[in-house]
């Protein structure tokens, strides 16, 4: 008798990586587990055959997604169609909710009783909060990266949700200094990452904006060692983009190096997203910057419901890192913020001390996030198994 068979779906570089994991440690436990989806190379390295490759799908923002609706539509289709087809035993579908919601919804019509569960949360806590309700309708069970999210799905009356942890649990030793590590962060001149985001987009928007930023920055205080951490396939258009700058940075494209950068950093200019976390897991006080164009900006305008659009600072329950939005986004205000975060003072002292909580809340050090996601699709599949006997 064959193993069972496991749809993933991820369509963003972040999404694969949580399928790749997911489905080793699926495979950990099941060996002969089979997988049909559509992923990136992470989990191809696990035996999936994508249906597509996975970077027609990475766009980001409301104009680019109305833009290419089209194509999307034919590529959630294609994808639903081949799940049926399949007739897995469970589906598990990756972030990417304007993709793979539709998907799960196509899927749940034609297989009403294949359970479904949805590997990160959509930001139900932040906007459209009514999404959580409609969820229940197609999806079975939620794997949340964030503390707070199982609260958030039980007061919106959502889908049954388990906190399984971040991924950057499992790399907070990789991020945080040792005693080799620490007498750079404390040498002069100050290492300082620039973080300006790597999807479409906003390179453009604060690219410029982060080199004058370090400009003014090394006016106020003096030298620094500027280091620009970014993935492989963006390293020419980052190059490009950072030809002009007058502080020249480092670009980093090894995740060694990336690691290395992150744990010598005194502090650190980074776009709004997931990397703010990263940094607060490493310890590294930061400045965070967001930037839309201006139709996104009106219509987020009416329906965020949050204090704050850091990460960070939503998982630890207070606005520690500073966060400038939009119009306030000048290289003036960003050294302003940023200086005193290169020297001992109570903004620095402020940061470091929230960041020390971070273990306790998201329970870094204990099980593997990848594991307990594994937990709980194997229940999805055990529950199946039981009423079909």
């Amino acid at each position: 008798m064959s193993g069972p068979t496991i749809a993933v779906v991820a369509t963003e570089a972040s999404g694969d990586r949580l399928g790749g994991a997911l489905m080793q440690a699926l495979r950990d436990r099941v060996p002969d587990a089979q997988f049909v989806g559509l992923g990136g190379p992470d989990m191809a390295g696990q035996g999936l055959k994508s249906l597509f490759p996975i970077d027609e799908l990475a766009i980001v923002g409301i104009v680019a997604i109305l833009a290419r609706l089209p194509g999307l539509l034919r590529h959630i289709h294609e994808t639903a169609d081949m799940i049926v087809a399949a007739r897995p035993d469970v589906l598990v579908i990756i972030d990417s909710p304007e993709f793979t919601h539709r998907v799960a919804r196509r899927v749940r019509k034609a297989l009403p009783d294949l359970p479904v569960v949805d590997y990160v949360s959509p930001s139900v806590w932040a906007w459209r909060p009514g999404r959580a309700r409609a969820m229940r309708a197609y999806v079975d069970h939620v794997l949340a990266l964030l503390p707070f999210e199982p609260a958030a799905h039980d007061k919106l009356g959502g889908p049954a949700c388990t906190y399984v942890g971040h991924p950057l649990a499992a790399e907070a030793a990789r991020l945080r200094p040792g005693p080799a590590d620490a007498p750079r962060r404390a040498a002069e001149p100050p290492l300082v990452l620039v973080l300006p985001g790597s999807r479409r987009g906003e390179l453009a928007r604060l690219g410029g904006v982060f080199g004058a930023t370090l400009k003014e920055l090394v006016d106020r205080c003096g030298p620094v060692e500027a280091v620009l951490p970014t993935p492989p396939h963006l390293a020419a258009r980052v190059r490009e983009a950072t030809v002009g700058w007058a502080v020249q940075p480092r670009i980093v494209v090894d995740q060694e190096e990336k690691w290395a950068a992150f744990r010598c950093a005194r502090a650190a200019l980074a776009a709004s997203g997931t990397v703010s976390l990263e940094l607060a897991v490493a310890g590294v006080p930061t400045v965070v910057a967001y930037k839309v164009p201006a139709v996104e900006e009106a219509i987020a305008r009416l329906l965020i419901r949050v204090p704050t659009i850091v990460l960070a600072n939503l998982v630890l329950g207070q606005n520690v890192m500073p966060e400038l939005i939009q119009r306030d986004v000048t290289p003036q205000n960003l050294a302003a913020l940023l200086a005193p975060l290169l020297a001992d003072t109570p903004e620095r002292r402020r940061q470091t001390k929230a960041f020390a909580a971070l273990d306790a809340v998201m329970e870094i050090g204990t099980a593997q996030p990848s594991v307990r996601a594994a937990d709980v699709v194997l229940e999805a599949l055990s529950r199946r198994a039981s009423l079909e006997n």
